[in-house]
């Protein structure tokens, strides 16, 4: 312990010391939806926390206020690179000091375990050697700004269906192997501050009341000595919260803490030492982030600046990845593109245009600025070519209303029953989603008897154009000054819990608008009383839904686009109605026609890239038909700008795969993402990913690891000791670039191996180790890649504890796990 950790636990006691049992219990219950109360009396500032996996929302949901966003978890992972989460989290904690945040709500390390969980794109991989690498760089690089992290969502909540009260039934050797070991190589590698408890249960224990893997697992054998938070609405038994090691209880103010907490303690129910031990963590947190008087900040001078639009521009091509490039009408392959004087390039797909550049939920912040495709190779074009793209919508991977966006500028004002203005603010989208304090200044929900949506559209299109609510309670929809529709949503019987309590999305009126020609618009909500909810919150939206076009038509007119260019670039995406949180995915392929537009361009133009914008795999039927697939992630606010440097070669696609790529949702290994009697058994144990395809001899569409780049790699020599690879690589093609070394353990069964004696069962390889190299065109680097001692262990279930499995061991030097290009054997004693 340093001299500073010991002035800050001196601080901590002083201050616990000097607090009674009510005030000690109520500042373990948020005081509202995003911070704990202050302490003026021992100098304890209001902690803040915000959600946070790729950008800073701040407490508010509101675009006055924007964030720098940066793309999704899954490419970031994707970058293989801690020192370059590292510096994302650098920036992460620059905004939050920016936005008086004290915490993050991040990172999520959960594992892909199926390729449905809807979560997937806010996770970093179906690896937990990756993921806890990527996720402490992260991790570290949050808390060098001064900013605590919480590591979530501990542990099991790997999908989201009956997420509040699934039971994951998960065996010991895979609990410990997979799901639990990206949280342990956490505490061990980054020394978080905080983490975050899930609203599953494990085994039969809710995770907030879960001692065993609280206190003893996390605690005890790791020695995590930051604070634990539920996850928001997930507390919910004092006693059980309290002795199962839960020292937050969020949101605020109502929770199972608080004055029921006192009560227990007094009752004889809590002892009142389970209560400090959480006050204790609470106050260490806030005495590192520089909340607590006479305890000094862990970090006192913030890290170098660091230029938002600039590292989400570098992250986001960092993470694409190349997964197929052939050369069709010369010896080149297809990327990066010829923009030589006269080439020409047509730009097809609804998402070129609205680019989807972050996922839906918790992970959803408002940035300044937004980059398309379509922008960003428009700009890249006319500097290069002199020529830019001609566009064509193609499909559109959506036909349902959703939250009024591109061409609406929109502002939500608050009345009272007079109709007097309490108070405004912007609207990033149609969607209002407020809850606790979240308000526009001035407003109260005693006091707001409307909310009124209202402002201006400027339709991108001629035709008919669809508007509606979403909702529960009484709406006025006004378009052009006319009413349009006045009524009233009730609560329905929709299978969805999310749609049964937000309400579907319904069409209201359709008029026909002119291209160009602004239009008012105003959506009037009348509030309800909210006195008797805990929580209160308002959640409704303005929805719209631009001129449907007979689908052949779109694709005719985009196949005579690629016909005439010399290159077709295809985007095609997913929408929030296909992954988000909330849900699980049903299946894996692409909305709307989006399969038959780019097999019906290829066939026009065999010269044909695909860019698919998703966060998790999706089905790529026609993916030998096209040139080349560039799998872009929701690649984050620059998203555009990125894809034009790695399109025209300014840069190079830097991502390899974190994940496995089914050729069609059939092959995948895992797909029970549903409970039955609300159990979710995880069967498969120690299979998923790579592992179970290698197990099943599945051979998927792209394998885990997989990514081109620019250029190519000779491996020359791999040379292997018990704790070390050391590796040379030569670049060997005409551009400098950079080559991920994946080192893999295959066990190698002996002929002392028998019936009598037999080996434990384990996958036929797995990732022990990676590193990144960068060389020039012709030149050679070595790397010293070490083998950590857990690559070689398993969790015994009948010690309780990590057992080395001695033996003959193949180590592959890998370009991907389905790539292996050097081999060395290895005896483990």
């Amino acid at each position: 312990m340093t001299d500073a950790d010991q002035a800050r636990e001196n601080a901590v006691e002083a201050a616990l010391g000097k607090l009674d049992l009510d005030t000690k219990a109520r500042l373990l219950a948020g005081q509202d939806m995003w911070s704990l109360p202050a302490l003026p009396e021992i100098g304890l500032q209001s902690l803040v926390m915000s959600d946070g996996p790729i950008g800073v929302r701040g407490v508010r949901w509101t675009a006055d206020d924007p964030s720098v966003a940066l793309p999704s978890p899954t490419a970031l992972a994707a970058a293989w690179d801690p020192a370059l989460a590292r510096r994302a989290g650098r920036l992460l904690a620059q905004e939050a000091r920016r936005k008086g945040v004290h915490v993050l709500l991040a990172p999520t390390v959960n594992l892909h375990r199926s390729p449905l969980g809807g979560r997937h794109f806010e996770c970093y991989s179906e690896d937990p050697y990756l993921t806890g690498a990527v996720a402490a760089g992260y991790v570290n690089g949050v808390q060098d700004g001064g900013v605590g992290t919480t590591v979530k969502h501990f542990v099991g909540n790997d999908a989201e269906t009956e997420r509040f009260t699934v039971d994951s039934v998960i065996a010991p050797r895979p609990l410990r192997e997979l799901y639990l070991a990206p949280f342990e190589a956490i505490v061990a590698n980054a020394h978080p501050w905080g983490i975050m408890t899930a609203y599953n249960q494990v085994n039969g224990t809710t995770m907030t009341e879960h001692r065993y893997l609280v206190n003893e697992v996390l605690r005890g054998e790791w020695g995590f000595d930051g604070f634990n938070v539920s996850d928001w609405m997930a507390a919910r038994s004092t006693t059980g919260d309290i002795e199962g090691g839960l020292d937050v209880a969020m949101p605020g103010p109502q929770t199972v803490y608080g004055s029921a907490l006192a009560e227990a303690v007094r009752a004889g129910e809590v002892p009142e030492s389970a209560v400090d031990a959480a006050v204790r963590n609470v106050l260490r947190l806030a005495a590192r982030v520089g909340v607590l008087e006479g305890a000094p900040a862990v970090v006192t001078e913030a890290p170098e600046a660091i230029d938002g639009q600039a590292l989400a521009r570098e992250l986001a091509a960092r993470g694409f990845v190349l997964v197929r490039n052939e050369a069709v009408l010369d010896e080149n392959p297809a990327l990066p593109l010829d923009a030589a004087a006269g080439r020409t390039v047509a730009l097809i797909g609804a998402a070129a245009r609205d680019a989807r550049v972050l996922g839906g939920g918790s992970a959803t912040v408002f940035p300044e600025r937004v980059v398309s495709p379509l922008d960003g190779l428009t700009a890249a074009l006319r500097d290069r070519s002199g020529v830019p793209p001609t566009y064509a919508v193609g499909a559109d991977p959506s036909d349902e209303l959703t939250p009024a966006g591109q061409g609406f500028e929109l502002r939500a004002v608050c009345r009272d029953a007079s109709g007097a203005v309490l108070g405004e603010g912007s609207l990033p989208s149609g969607q209002v989603q407020w809850i606790g304090e979240d308000l526009p200044a001035g407003a109260t929900y005693e006091t707001m008897a409307t909310i009124e949506v209202t402002g201006t559209f400027l339709p991108r299109e001629s035709g008919e154009h669809a508007f509606g609510t979403r909702g529960l309670g009484a709406f006025t929809l006004t378009v052009g000054g006319e009413t349009r529709w006045q009524g009233v949503q009730e609560m329905g019987n929709e299978a969805d819990p999310f749609e049964a309590f937000f309400g579907a999305p319904s069409e209201r009126t359709r008029l026909t608008l002119t291209e160009g020609e602004p239009v008012e618009v105003s959506l009037t909500y009348q509030v309800p009383d909210m006195t008797a909810l805990p929580l209160k919150a308002i959640m409704f939206s303005l929805l719209h839904l631009g001129p449907r076009r007979d689908p052949e038509e779109l694709i005719a007119e985009a196949v005579a686009a690629a016909r005439a260019a010399d290159t077709a670039v295809v985007v095609v995406a997913t929408t929030e109605r296909v992954e988000s949180e909330g849900f699980d995915r049903r299946d894996l392929t692409l909305p709307g026609r989006q399969d038959d537009l780019v097999r019906a361009v290829a066939a026009a133009n065999p010269n044909t890239v695909v860019v698919v914008n998703a966060g998790s795999p999706v089905e790529l039927p026609w993916r030998e038909e096209v040139a080349a697939v560039l799998l872009t992630w929701f690649p984050g606010q620059e998203g555009g700008a990125a894809l034009a440097d790695v399109l025209l070669g300014e840069a190079e696609p830097g991502g390899r795969l974190p994940t496995t790529w089914p050729a069609r949702l059939a092959d995948a290994p895992v797909t029970e993402v549903v409970p039955t009697e609300g159990r979710l058994e995880y069967r498969e144990g120690l299979f998923i990913g790579y592992r179970a395809y290698e197990a099943g001899s599945i051979t998927p569409a792209f394998p885990f690891g997989h990514g081109l780049g620019y250029t190519d790699w000779a491996y020359e020599s791999l040379e292997v000791t018990g704790t070390t690879a050391r590796v040379r690589v030569t670049n060997t093609g005409s551009r400098p670039g950079r080559e991920v070394v994946q080192i893999y353990l295959a066990p190698v069964a002996t002929a002392s191996d028998s019936a009598q004696s037999p080996t434990v069962e384990r996958p036929a390889s797995w990732l022990a180790a990676f590193a990144g190299v960068e060389a020039g065109p012709g030149e050679s680097v070595e790397t010293e890649i070490a083998l950590p001692a857990r690559a070689f262990e398993i969790w015994d279930e009948g010690t309780r504890g990590w057992q080395r499995i001695g033996g003959t061991y193949e180590v592959r030097a890998s370009h991907s796990h389905g790539d292996a290009r050097l081999s060395a054997t290895l005896d483990i004693p």
